[in-house]
């Protein structure tokens, strides 16, 4: 559907928007050379979580999709001796939309 979707006002930034059935999916993809100073994943906190959701909102609202049809996953790349890939599923688990925006 989208990559690097950003919305007009700037408020998020999402990686990677796609359909899997009737879920709208909404990924970040985090790569890091290796996991010296923690797992990719770790770099998705709540701030960028923030950002995210606020990028989900648009892009659903503009779509005319409601975002509780939606899902947050992430996609984690490490390089180095030992490549991996990693697709962690409804990795926000669920929210309450209105608490995170």
């Amino acid at each position: 559907m989208a990559r690097n979707y950003r919305p007009l006002s700037r408020s998020g930034e999402i990686d990677i928007v796609a359909w899997q059935g009737n879920t709208l999916l909404f990924v970040e993809v985090k790569t890091r050379s290796s996991d010296e100073f923690g797992t990719p994943d770790r770099a998705v906190d709540a701030e960028k979580r923030q950002r995210i959701f606020r990028g989900a909102r648009d892009y659903a609202r503009h779509s005319g999709v409601p975002l509780e049809q939606s899902r947050f996953d992430v996609v984690t790349v490490t390089l180095g001796p030992k490549r991996r890939i990693e697709w962690l599923r409804d990795a926000f688990g669920k929210f309450d939309v209105t608490a995170t925006l």
